[in-house]
């Protein structure tokens, strides 16, 4: 399963092992810290959490300056995740974020690629955008980050899958690279970790908080793996087996939809959509779209999903906007109940946060993540939309029609267990 395509290089979006990893199911969060007590953490190489130097402390696990205690590692190893947290630091201060850490050598960094946890301003380490905040330490900067002034919670997001690895920032995903590719292998033969032959080589192990002696704060931690399962391609890439299309007035669907070498395309006229023959209520979905690249003429459509009821062209759905400059809104159609920003929400309209899209002709990917009630959209690596308290109940997913020439490909869907 390929939730995301190889953007550069290496540079891949949130899954992209998927297809040469093997399928995929997502499992529920787990909580790593509750905010109330250490369990679940003790000291790496070491069976208790540390006496001194790291503390529970307003909610937040704390590691205080010149305190001691030394690095600590989760009770249990890890694999294919998506692993979240939330960290502050004190001025000048410095720690990080190692994963897929064996306890087999002294020291975690010896096999696991770290993310770097620093204020950039005032630490020497700042001034090297490989070795600053959000990086893959001494190895991959930080692209396009907003990092939060010192003092407020920056949120951290580490996705590893396969041999695919990305960092994201407060939104947006800032790294991304292949421990299997000749740039990481070019990358570490330079580096101060070329004389380690495990580093980055573990596909499974302990996730780790470093002490580097300075006050840093964490909260709000929480993963969830991937494991194998029902994942599966909704499109096929050559027809339209496992959908229906409904069209207004009624006609032909291969009049407005065909497939030309593994792309779908939409004349976009008559209105309407094509369905999913099954139901989903729990997934990540994702999928490539882009408007003519021929005409290059913006255009209207969206991703329908939780749709329900009779078929229509406005049928009862949450949708996900694909129009020109407007992907990334929400629109409630037909009584569908979110409760979203009210600052950015009007009428049955929910804006986006940021514009993310490439310029039209170009493809762009979507990453519809749906979980119970929360449904959080991200376009081209940027979260754009969130919404929580979502209409419960399984339904279609649909790729709408709506007036102009619109092509997809590698619509591809995760469940999600819960």
């Amino acid at each position: 399963m390929n939730l995301t395509r190889v953007v550069a290089v290496v540079c891949v979006l949130v899954a992209s092992s998927f297809a040469q990893e093997g399928d995929r199911t997502a499992s529920p969060w787990k909580v790593l810290f509750d905010g109330a007590s250490s369990d679940g953490w003790r000291s790496f190489r070491g069976k208790e959490f540390p006496s001194k130097g790291w503390a529970v402390e307003n909610g937040t696990l704390r590691h205080l300056a010149g305190g001691g205690g030394g690095d600590i590692a989760t009770a249990d190893e890890y694999g294919d995740f998506d692993f979240r947290f939330e960290w502050k630091v004190a001025e000048g201060a410095n720690s990080g974020v190692m994963y897929r850490s064996s306890e087999s050598e002294n020291a975690p960094w010896m096999t696991a690629p770290e993310y770097q946890i620093l204020d950039d301003a005032k630490h020497a380490d700042g001034k090297d955008p490989k070795t600053s905040a959000a990086g893959c330490y001494a190895l991959y900067e930080g692209v396009g980050k907003v990092l939060r002034p010192v003092g407020e919670f920056n949120e951290g997001r580490i996705v590893a899958i396969g041999t695919r690895v990305e960092h994201w920032l407060n939104g947006v995903r800032v790294v991304a690279f292949d421990t299997a590719s000749e740039e990481w292998k070019a990358k570490v033969k330079a580096s101060k970790f070329k004389d380690m032959p495990r580093f980055g080589t573990t596909t499974r192990g302990r996730i780790v908080l470093q002490d580097h002696g300075d006050d840093v704060w964490y909260r709000n931690i929480r993963i969830r793996t991937f494991e194998g399962g029902a994942s599966r391609r909704l499109f096929n890439g050559k027809d339209l087996s496992g959908w229906k299309a409904h069209l207004e007035p009624a006609a032909d669907p291969a009049g407005t939809w065909s497939v030309e070498d593994g792309v779908l395309v939409c004349k976009g006229s008559p209105s309407g959509y094509v369905k999913t023959e099954a139901d989903f209520e729990h997934f990540i979905l994702s999928l490539s779209w882009r408007f003519s690249p021929v005409t290059k003429a913006e255009g209207n459509s969206g991703v329908l999903f939780r749709m329900t009821g009779p078929d229509k062209v406005w049928p009862r759905c949450l949708e996900a906007q694909l129009m020109s400059r407007n992907a990334g809104d929400f629109f409630r159609i037909g009584g569908f109940s979110i409760d979203t920003d009210p600052a950015r929400t009007k009428g049955v309209r929910t804006a986006k946060l940021v514009a993310a899209e490439n310029p039209v002709g170009e493809w762009n990917r979507y990453e519809i993540e749906v979980d119970g009630g929360d449904v959080e959209l991200r376009v081209n690596g940027k979260v754009v939309n969130r919404g929580t308290k979502a209409d419960l109940g399984a339904g279609k997913i649909c790729l709408q029609s709506e007036g102009v020439e619109i092509h997809f490909k590698d619509v591809e869907i995760v469940p999600v267990k819960r």
